[in-house]
């Protein structure tokens, strides 16, 4: 499974590749519960155990997104739901700065709801 990962990563061009893995980095340093691992043939985070968000890449831009599994409960400008359910998604132009304040917002509510329903 972590050779899949490794290659998810490795076969990506740049600077997509430097974005996902700087998002990779990003995501893990979030909080020790944080863990990476192979699932549903993408890079999946999860917290604690639970699954929390991944990283993928959007068909007509190319450009990388993390996709927030509650993204739902979480109410952020930045946040897109294109059609989904539960799932929103931040788009990263990897041509770009990372929206740090953004992302920082986002994903502290994401680890709070996260507690939150390990505390139920």
């Amino acid at each position: 499974m972590q050779d899949k990962l490794t290659n998810f990563f490795l076969n990506q061009e740049e600077p997509l590749q430097g974005t996902l893995l700087a998002l990779h980095d990003y995501i893990l340093a979030l909080h020790p519960g944080v863990s990476v691992a192979w699932k549903w043939s993408s890079p999946f985070f999860t917290y604690q155990g639970k699954n929390f968000c991944y990283l993928w890449m959007d068909k007509k831009t190319r450009h990388p997104y993390i996709g927030f599994i509650d993204g739902h409960k979480i109410d952020h400008p930045l946040l897109i739901s294109d059609g989904r359910k539960q799932i929103k998604v931040l788009s990263i132009n990897p041509e770009e700065d990372f929206p740090h304040e953004a992302m920082k917002h986002i994903f502290k509510v994401a680890l709070k709801w996260s507690q939150n329903e390990d505390n139920k």
